[in-house]
């Protein structure tokens, strides 16, 4: 009677055994950013064993329906997650720990803030002077990419291009009103800030660039400056000390920031749906790399602008 207990007991065991047989899981980790999440250490706490997540934050391990994983990187914290099953993929968020670098990442204010906050920074990009380090350009285009996110976070009209249409007007009339903040604040005591000492928060240089911008596209220079990071920030407070016609500056203020905002928002928006059903990419998961094509075609003309500005500088001090 004990051997076939035995038996029983040892055939139940096998049986478990077999039953419990690891299988292999892939696992997709991002951050709350929706970023892939690459070098993450993923640990089975069941088998302790360990693997790394490869650029795209993927990772195949070995692991059974109930099995805890644990997932560790610098800079992030310890995340659990239970596998609920072991059949397909399994997608994981581990939380990015705040870093200053964040302040230039577009997706740290649509998903901190929503819209809110949307209209919050394209305000104080041209209404406060110390808002040219924020990413007005990327952020516009990120918003077209996730705009059903940031409907959702204020408003959802369920339909798609009435809620476009509602993001941009919104948008728009921030940037309006921080021009005219920008050029109320020029014409006021915007005479002052060339005797201004640069600080951490102002260069001088800014805004005489943002002077000789306005000086070799006069009204215009309202518009164009709206594609131009930095210029931007100066450009109306430069209008207000030059006392350009407030209908003048009205007219140019309204126009440069429907073109701005419109050419932005549907850009990001219309060009993830194309790419996504043209070439199966999913512009979400690549922002990175979104957002540095984005500041490299922006900042080109300001760049070339320093550039040939110190040379052409050096030339005339060579020849006085």
């Amino acid at each position: 009677m004990k051997q076939l207990l035995s038996i029983i007991a040892l055939l139940f065991l096998v049986s478990i055994s077999c039953f419990a047989q690891s299988d292999s899981v892939l696992v997709t980790v991002r951050n709350q950013y929706e970023s892939e999440i690459k070098n993450a250490a993923i640990t089975v706490v069941r088998t302790g064993d360990t693997a790394t997540t490869n650029d795209h934050g993927l990772v195949t391990i070995k692991a059974t329906t109930g099995d805890e994983i644990t997932i560790s990187k610098d800079n992030y914290d310890t995340t659990d997650i239970t596998i609920q099953n072991i059949k397909g993929e399994v997608s994981a968020i581990a939380h990015k720990q705040f870093t200053w670098k964040d302040l230039i990442t577009p997706m740290f204010y649509i998903i901190n803030g929503g819209l809110w906050m949307m209209l919050l920074i394209i305000f104080a990009e041209t209404g406060l002077f110390i808002g040219f380090f924020f990413p007005g350009d990327s952020l516009l285009f990120v918003a077209g990419i996730f705009s059903d996110k940031l409907a959702a976070s204020v408003f959802d009209t369920g339909n798609v291009y009435l809620n476009l249409l509602l993001i941009i007007a919104l948008t728009t009339a921030a940037g309006i009103l921080g021009n005219t903040t920008g050029y109320i604040f020029g014409k006021s005591i915007g005479k002052t800030m060339f005797q201004w000492k640069d600080n951490i928060l102002f260069k001088k240089k800014y805004l005489y660039q943002a002077q000789d911008f306005y000086d070799k596209h006069g009204g215009g220079a309202i518009v164009f400056a709206r594609f131009v990071p930095i210029i931007r920030t100066f450009a109306p407070i430069v209008a207000g000390i030059v006392e350009m016609d407030k209908k003048k500056f009205a007219f140019y203020n309204i126009m440069g920031c429907i073109l701005w905002v419109a050419s932005m928002i549907l850009g990001g928006h219309f060009l993830q749906q194309w790419i996504l059903k043209q070439f199966n990419f999913d512009l979400k998961q690549h922002l990175e790399i979104i957002v540095i094509g984005i500041v490299l075609v922006t900042t080109a003309p300001v760049i070339i602008k320093l550039v040939f500005g110190k040379v052409t500088a050096a030339k005339h001090t060579n020849n006085i």
